[in-house]
This record gives C-alpha cells, structure tokens and sequence, in this order.
C-alpha cells in the first residue's frame, strides 16, 4: 500500500473505531462500565474475534497489515498524554503516608500471580498446545506470569478519576501500589526477553535507565518552581510546545529503556510544574489524546487477538484456569496484604479489586510477547481474555462494595471513619 492510498485508509479506520468505541461505551454504561471499557471491547469487536468472522473482507479492507504500526504509534499518542495527565492530577503529599502499605500491596501484587502464571504454564505445556515451539519453555512460563502480574495502571488511573475516587484512601493507595507494580513487571518483562535473546542486555539496560530516570525526576523537582514561574512568563503556545516535547521526550527515554513509554508520561506528569500556564497547557492537550487517539491502541491490539483458536474444552477450561489464577494473585494477595498493613476492610477490598484489573497494560505486555515470539496466537487470545474479564470485573465489584457499605452504614449521628476524602484540589493547585 502506498502512502497516498494509506492516508484515506487511515482517516476512514479512524471514524469507524471512534463510532464503535462511542456506541460501545453507551452500551455498556448500562451495565455500570466506564467508557475505558467500552473501548476496550470494541477493539475486540473490529477484530478478526468478531468483524474477521463475520466480515473477514471488510475487516481486511478497513484496518490492512500496513495501517497497523500506523496505529500503533497514533494510540501511543493518547497513552502518554492521558498518563501524563494523570500523573499531573496526582496530589503526591498522598502518596507519602502510604509508602509502607503501597510496597506491601505492590509486593503481594507481583510475586504471587508470578508464581500462580508460571506454575499455570508449565503444568498446562504438556496437556494443551498453547507454546511456540521455537521458544524455550521457562521463558514462555515466565512471561504468562509477569502477565498476569501486570496491573493496568493507566486504566485504574482512569476508572479512580471517571468514579471520582482520586481523594479517597484506596484510589491513592492503589496508585501508588500499582505504578510501583507496573514499574516491577515491566523490568521482569526485560527480564524475560533478556532470556529470550540469550543477553543480558535487556534488564541491565531497564535498571539502569530506570535509575537514571530516577535522578533526572529528582533534579527537575527541585527545579520545580522556578521552572513554574519562567513559563508563567511565555506565550500559552511556547509553553504548550515545551508540554508536548518534553513528554515525548520523557515517553522516548522509557520505551528505548524498555519501561515503556507510560512510565515516562505518567513519572513526568507527577514532577512537572504546576502553574496557571501549564494548566491551560495540559488542559489543551488533553481531550485530543484521550477522545481520539486513546482508542486506537484497543483497537491495535483488537486486531491481534481471535477468539476462535480458543476451541474445544481443554482450551476453554485452561482459559478458566487463566483468569481464576489472576484474580486469585491480585484480588485475593492484594487484599490480604492491605490488611496485613492495617488497611480496614473497606479500603482492602477496594484496593484489591482496583489492582485486579488488568487491561491496558496487560495489551501492551502481551503484544510485546507475541512480537517477539514468546507466546502462541492461542495463548495471547487467552491472555486477552483475562484482561477483559478482569477488567469488567472492576466497576461491577467497586459498585458491590459501596452498596454493602451502604446497608451497614450506622444511624445518623454515630461516628464513621469516611473511606472517600474529599475531592482533591483542581490540577495546579497543589503537587
């Protein structure tokens, strides 16, 4: 396909997933979803899970195999804007109290569905063909559990700020737990292709990056307000120019390390100065990100999952096995490890649930494995579908909590330690 065909084909896919993210949104809100959902699935509905099966000629003709890195790299667009708006939002005097209890979160989030996925695997490999035969069988069992150690932080990210949950206690502390949880997989991840690739050149590359992003973080914080005022000082064009550059570079910098790019985005956001002109600045680029290109991304990764290899019942029974490992090392591990650090009922159970959701980067993770031969097709769709249920599991789960608080709420005029804060002060006004 030629460039000159490839740009209408693009302007026209790009309708077609706004319009079906749109209409699935609406579908689902019935159901209590977050648009985030909403397109999440409607990525899986333009997909050869759906469209290929019913109109495989249509699908071929709307989204070709060259229009695919095209999309790509447009849904990284609105990942880094929407992550570096997020980390922009977040108040990090929060954060400070609950360092003890998010790496305690964090930790039970990790290790124990690494170990639930790995073990899964490896015990799986022999009854179900779901390997690639090139790989190497610990590097495959390995990367299913890193998957499912993923949280999907910038969706959680996005249901704690659609549910204004961001003031409360278990919106901060989940994340805090799951940057810190995302930060850790996504190291294992270089880990695992390191194995992959016979080098160790992946994972040292992602821990000293990591460090080396670490110490610029730092060094812009402490130039933090002095920064603030020069840009107060510029045009709102010039200061939206250095927005926009400076978050491509930062999303630059942690995709090249091997952290990918929302770290950067989202890590940026958190130190970034806060003023009146940055905050018109963010408020411009912001709704672009999140309205048009954000849906690409669940589109791309749509494309390359098909629900039709998982046939036959060992298959579906291993898909079954999937999603009750996940839910066990994330739920359940996050749950008890927040009332193992004296988090009250409430606030655990909120935490867990919010961590348990994998989504986006979930996507993001398991593409990177099928790119680089570490899982089948069948174990990526199986993959997939963890992170779809997990994920619709989050709103319904949140919504049972707040009903069952509701029922045991005590009489008016008795005392009751609020789980929800009171909403965080505009973007700007305070770090």
């Amino acid at each position: 396909m030629s460039t000159t065909e490839l740009g209408p084909t693009f302007f026209l896919a790009v309708v077609v997933i706004l319009v079906t993210c749109r209409v699935t949104a609406l579908a689902l809100r019935a159901l209590g979803q977050p648009p985030v959902v909403g397109e999440m699935v409607a990525g899986v509905l333009l997909g050869p899970s759906l469209l290929g099966l019913v109109a495989p000629g249509v699908e071929e003709e709307l989204f070709p195999d060259a229009l695919r890195p095209v999309l790509f790299v447009a849904g990284q667009i609105g990942l880094v804007i929407f992550m570096f708006q997020a980390g922009y939002e977040l108040r990090t005097d929060r954060l400070k109290p609950l360092a003890k209890a998010a790496g305690a979160v964090s930790a039970a989030g990790v290790l124990v569905p690494l170990a639930l996925g790995t073990g899964l695997a490896w015990a799986a490999h022999g009854w179900v063909d779901i390997l690639p035969a090139a790989e190497p069988l610990p590097v495959t069992c390995l990367f299913v559990g890193v998957a499912l150690a993923v949280t999907a932080f910038p969706m959680m990210a996005r249901i704690i700020s659609e549910r204004g949950l961001t003031g409360s206690r278990f919106g901060s502390l989940s994340l805090a737990a799951g940057a810190l949880d995302d930060v850790v997989a996504w190291v294992l991840l270089a880990g695992v292709l390191s194995l992959s690739r016979d080098s160790a050149g992946p994972f040292a590359k992602a821990v000293a990056g990591a460090a080396g992003l670490v110490l610029v973080l730092a060094l812009l914080l402490r130039a933090r307000e002095p920064l603030a005022r020069r840009l107060e000082r510029l045009a709102p064009e010039q200061v939206l120019l250095f927005v926009v550059i400076t978050l491509f570079l930062a999303a630059w910098y942690t995709d090249t390390i091997g952290l990918y790019a929302v770290f950067g985005a989202f890590s940026l956001g958190v130190v970034f100065p806060r003023s009146a002109a940055v905050d018109r600045a963010v408020g411009a680029v912001t709704p672009a990100g999140q309205i048009v290109f954000l849906p690409l991304f669940f589109t791309y990764s749509g494309l390359n999952t098909d629900f039709g290899l998982l046939t036959g019942p060992a298959l579906l029974l291993l898909t079954a096995a999937c999603v009750a490992a996940a839910v066990v090392g994330k739920f359940v591990a996050c749950w008890l490890a927040a009332r193992a650090v004296g988090e009250e009922q409430g606030v655990a159970l909120r935490v867990g649930t919010l961590m348990n959701a994998r989504g986006l980067m979930q996507l993001i993770a398991i593409n990177v494995g099928l790119a680089a031969g570490i899982v089948s097709q069948r174990m990526f769709s199986m993959l997939v579908v963890v992170a779809l249920v997990t994920t619709l599991m989050a709103t319904p789960v949140l919504s049972l909590w707040d009903r069952r608080d509701r029922r045991a709420r005590p009489p008016a005029g008795e005392d009751r330690e609020p789980l929800q804060e009171p909403a965080p002060k505009a973007a700007g006004t305070g770090p």
